[in-house]
């Protein structure tokens, strides 16, 4: 019989010490990436009021927030990135290596979301960002995945 070994959670992801290219400068990417997407989220938001008859004025919060739902998870389920990712040359892939699936994007932007609205919890995933090897956000780390530089050929 074989001895029982540790196998590593994120086996299917790049190894951060090996392969440090596919993590170079993720953090920051994420950070305009985000600042991007916040805005096209926005300005979808605004598109939206006059067909809500101008009431979404009443409800604005709840309205870019539906918005931003449905804009992250269908970017995400769709090509494993958002917009701004795809412009800051990003993507996220899970564990396996493998790209984001409905539910994986579904998940990972309701943990988003959570963080979002709730300052510590967004302050441990900055932090967790910034000091872990594949700069992982706290919701990376509960679903075992990772923002990855895109390869320039594709």
């Amino acid at each position: 019989m074989s001895e029982m070994t540790h196998t590593d959670p994120y086996s299917g992801l790049p190894d951060p010490d090996r392969h440090a290219e596919f993590y170079a400068d993720v953090t920051i990417k994420r950070f305009f990436a985000w600042l991007i997407d916040a805005t096209l989220i926005l300005i979808l938001t605004i598109i939206a009021v006059p067909f809500t008859a101008f009431t979404a004025i009443f409800y604005f919060p709840f309205l870019w927030l539906a918005i931003g739902l449905i804009y992250r998870i269908a970017t995400l389920s769709g090509r494993s990135a958002t917009p701004g990712m795809r412009l800051m040359a990003i993507e996220f892939r899970n564990r396996q290596g493998e790209r984001f699936d409905l539910a994986h994007a579904a998940l990972h932007t309701v943990i988003y979301t959570v963080a979002l609205g709730t300052f510590l919890i967004q302050a441990a995933s900055i932090i967790l960002m910034l000091a872990s090897a594949r700069g992982q956000s706290l919701g990376d780390h509960l679903l075992g995945s990772a923002a990855i530089n895109r390869a320039a050929t594709r």
